[in-house]
Parts: C-alpha cells; sequence; structure tokens
C-alpha cells in the first residue's frame, strides 16, 4: 500500500480523498493556488505546498509544479480526483517516467477513450449500441453537412476532447448547422485547445444513464449498477440519483453486461463511468467513457456501501477487487443535489463571495460532501459548486422527502446559492414520478418565463 499520496486538486473532491486517505493510514500531501491559502483541504492534509497563482494553468493545472512537490515531499502516488489534470494522458506519463503511480487509468486508455470519436470507434468494434453518426471526426463543413444529410435532423456536434457539456451545440436543420459547428469548434478550442469535432444524431429528450465500474490490475471487471442524471440544465448535471427509476431489471442487468463488455474491450483498469442515453422506447446509445472518479460517485457508494475512492487507491496499489459482479447488491435509494453559488433568477450567474454562515443538515442517512465552511470565500475563478447533498434512504418516495428535508435544514449566508431551486425541483410532480428526461428543466424555466 502507497505511504504517501499527493492530491492533485482542491475542494470538496480533495477532502473527499484526503478523508479516505486518513481512514487508511496513508498520508497526504495536498497543493493549493495563493487563492486557497485558506481551503480545508489545504488544513486536512498532513502536509501542503503552495504550486502557484490563482489561476488554475498556473496551479492546478501546471504540471512541473505538481510533480516537483510530489517528489519533494516523498509521494509514491497521485490521486487527481475529477477535473484539472484526471484525464491528461501526459501527465500520467511523466507521473510514471518519475516513478509516481498515477490513481487511475494508464495513459493510452485515457487517451483513446477521451478522444470522443475514437471512443465512438472502439465501441463500435466492441459490439457496443452507440447514437447514430460520423465515423470518426468531421472536419469540414462540407463533411458535416453530408453526414447530417445521412442520419437526419437534429444532430448535435461534439467536441473530441470535450467534457463537462462544453464544445456541444444541436443543429436543428441544415440552416442552422453550419453556425452551430463553427461556435462548438470555437467554443472547444477556448476550454481543451483542440477544435477537433465529430457528429451524432441528436435523441430529443432522452434519460442520461450511466454505469460505474471497478476494474482492477488484474483483468476483473465489474459494475455498480447505475446512475439517472437526467436533471441537466445546459448539459450540466443538478440532480442524480441511484438506481433510475424507469429502468426494469433486466435493463439494468442488459446494461451492466454491455458497460463491462465496453470496459473489457479497452483493458479498462480503476474506476470509470460509461454514459448512455436511452430514448422513449428504452433503446440505450453510448456517448461516452470518463475516465475518473464522477462528482457523483456518492450515490452509488450509498446504495452499494463500497467506498469508491478507497477502491481507487486498493486498485492502484495492485490490490485484486474484494467481490464478484454477484456480490454486489443494490440497497435501497439515494439522491445528490449540488448545491452551487449560484442565482438561479438571473440565468445562473455565478456568486462567488463571503460565506457569513454556513449550517450543515444531519441525521439519519444524510451526508454532506464540501469544502466551505463559514467566513469561507468562494474565489470566481473555480467551479461554482458549494458542496453536494446526498441522502439515502429504504425506497425512492423516502428519499426524496428526505432531501426536501435536508434541503430545509441547510443554511448558507452571504452568496446567493440554487438551495430553493433544487427544492422546487424536488416538489415538482414530474420528478416525483420519474418521468423527467435531459430535457426537463430547460422546459420548466422557460415556461417559468412566459
Amino acid at each position: 500500500m502507497f505511504k504517501k499520496i499527493l492530491v492533485a486538486n482542491r475542494g470538496e473532491i480533495a477532502v473527499r480523498i484526503i478523508r479516505a486517505c486518513r481512514e487508511m493510514g496513508i498520508e497526504t500531501v495536498a497543493i493549493y493556488s495563493e487563492m486557497d491559502k485558506h481551503s480545508l483541504h489545504k488544513e486536512l492534509a498532513d502536509e501542503a505546498i503552495c504550486v502557484g497563482k490563482d489561476r488554475s494553468i498556473n496551479s492546478y493545472l501546471h504540471i512541473p509544479n505538481i510533480l516537483s512537490a510530489a517528489i519533494h515531499t516523498g509521494c509514491d502516488a497521485i490521486h487527481p480526483g475529477f477535473g484539472f489534470l484526471s484525464e491528461n494522458p501526459k501527465f500520467v506519463r511523466l507521473c510514471e517516467e518519475c516513478q509516481i503511480k498515477f490513481i487511475g487509468p494508464n495513459a493510452d486508455v485515457i487517451d483513446k477513450m477521451g478522444d470522443k470519436a475514437m471512443a465512438r470507434k472502439m465501441m463500435i468494434e466492441a459490439g457496443v449500441p452507440v447514437v447514430p453518426g460520423s465515423e470518426g471526426s468531421v472536419d469540414s463543413y462540407e463533411q458535416a453537412e453530408e453526414t447530417a444529410k445521412t442520419i437526419g435532423y437534429p444532430v448535435i456536434v461534439k467536441a473530441s476532447a470535450g467534457g463537462g457539456g462544453k464544445g456541444m451545440r444541436i443543429a436543428w436543420s441544415e440552416s442552422e448547422l453550419k453556425a452551430q459547428l463553427e461556435m462548438a469548434k470555437m467554443e472547444a478550442n477556448s476550454a481543451f485547445g483542440d477544435d477537433t469535432m465529430y457528429m451524432e444524431k441528436f435523441v430529443v429528450d432522452p434519460k442520461h444513464i450511466e454505469i460505474q465500474i471497478l476494474a482492477d490490475e488484474h483483468g476483473h471487471i465489474i459494475h455498480l449498477g447505475e446512475r439517472d442524471c437526467s436533471m441537466q440544465r445546459k448539459n450540466q448535471k443538478m440532480i442524480e440519483e441511484a438506481p433510475s427509476s424507469v429502468l426494469t431489471p433486466a435493463e439494468r442487468e442488459q446494461l451492466g453486461k454491455i458497460a463491462v463488455k465496453g470496459a473489457e474491450y479497452v483493458n479498462y483498469q480503476n474506476a470509470g463511468t460509461m454514459e448512455f442515453l436511452m430514448d422513449r422506447d428504452h433503446r440505450f446509445y453510448f456517448i461516452e467513457m470518463n475516465t475518473r472518479i464522477q462528482v457523483e460517485h456518492p450515490v452509488t457508494e450509498m446504495v452499494t456501501g463500497i467506498d469508491l475512492i478507497k477502491a481507487q487507491i486498493e486498485i492502484a496499489a495492485g490490490k485484486p477487487l474484494a467481490y464478484q459482479q454477484s456480490d454486489i447488491k443494490i440497497g435501497g435509494h439515494a439522491i445528490e443535489c449540488r448545491i452551487n453559488a449560484e442565482e438561479p433568477a438571473a440565468d445562473f450567474r455565478p456568486c462567488p463571495g463571503k460565506i457569513d454562515q454556513f449550517f450543515v443538515p444531519g441525521g439519519y442517512g444524510v451526508r454532506v460532501d464540501s469544502s466551505v465552511y463559514s467566513g469561507y470565500t468562494i474565489p470566481p475563478m473555480y467551479d461554482s459548486m458549494v458542496g453536494k447533498l446526498i441522502v439515502h434512504a429504504p425506497t425512492r418516495a423516502e428519499a426524496i422527502l428526505r432531501m426536501k428535508r435536508a434541503l430545509g435544514e441547510m443554511v448558507i449566508t452571504g452568496i446567493k446559492t440554487n438551495i430553493d431551486f433544487q427544492y422546487e425541483l424536488l416538489n415538482h410532480e414530474t420528478f416525483a414520478e420519474g418521468h423527467f428526461d435531459t430535457g426537463f428543466i430547460k422546459r420548466l424555466i422557460e415556461k417559468g418565463q412566459e
């Protein structure tokens, strides 16, 4: 087992990793920017090193400084969390050269699955169903136009290097295609430094279902069931739950097997997520694989009892998985609400600033993953997420009631948050019935603006 792990991240995921390491008896080193000198993850770690100025490019994305911090403090492993360098194959290869274990898949797999066009091609080879679309990247408007004519409108153009909902645009007709392609390319180039695009048939108002994968370094791969991440706004997830309320046991088993087959084909190792769209006829289509831990991993932990961060660390240390697929049982229902520093009434404008009061709800079945505290200032240059509120209960109906109770107890003053908006979503009959899709929040907002 590792003796000391550098946590190459910030915020609630850094705190989450540090806590798991402490329970495993592993020392931790936190990195932080000058802006984060009062951050909680810096205080919780055994050691902390400043790796640069405020902007991510000068700190949390600055590979030489991060590797120097790991070498200087004698770390034998690095956990990247999510975002930042978590899916950067160059960083993984440099970790290997420095003889520091990267807690995640190898660089070749990240390369292949990080290129969405390549991932799509490989899943087709593996026999995993995919959304109809381009064979590979779309390199010109003429090629995009021809592809769109073949698969039919509406189409969605996506950044091959994309993630987090960036570099994605929908064209409902041929008259919109050129403008949407150009905007997607500009956004992708700005966000990822890569404007390579691919194209898919746009599945109207689907369910967004993802499967959690665990794979050790000995060829053993299992899945931990699904998460329903359909409650989204502009491709950003807001509420996640496990299991999905609309899948039958047969569909759940089928999708799990499909996800494992895809992971096996690319020789995947560590934790990963296979993401699918489900259309109105309950047909599943692979859209991408996230080669890292997900923001919404706690709902899977709550229904399976498996600590995914500890599992990641154990796999990276060479340990075989301690369970077979038959050992995985889904117990009860879990819901996660992302609490963001934003103002829903002003088109969800980010609201950084000082938190005057932060009161966390508690009680049976309630969990809060956060890195903020009373007096903490949320900086303007990072993600606006304050934390994640997670509940678990025997049934979905009970989980909804528990989440509403917990949201009602949560107090954050000094900044604007989306707590009231989340409460409204939970109270909506469409959510209670489980009949929502990825377009539900958009339609709800548009109706409220009429």
